[in-house]
């Protein structure tokens, strides 16, 4: 799933939750408590992957290199 919140007075309990649920982000105690630059996103079929910080640059940017020859670049004969 995309997201799932535990509440708890359990450390252990919510350590075990957490590493259990399958979802993009478990809040554990809170909810939408969100850097941006850290990943969000679902889990398995749930949503299109991850985004924000280099996550958003990957999925959204095509990177292209581009080669271009100028007067500083002169090729070995």
């Amino acid at each position: 799933g995309l997201a799932a919140t535990v509440y708890t007075g359990s450390e252990a309990r919510a350590e075990r939750l957490g590493a259990a649920v399958v979802a993009g982000t478990v809040w554990i105690n809170c909810f939408y408590v969100r850097d941006l630059e850290t990943p969000f996103g679902g889990a398995r079929k749930s949503g299109i992957g991850r985004e924000g910080g280099q996550h958003s640059f990957d999925f959204y940017c095509d990177v292209k290199t581009v080669v271009e020859r100028t007067a500083l670049f002169e090729p070995a004969r």
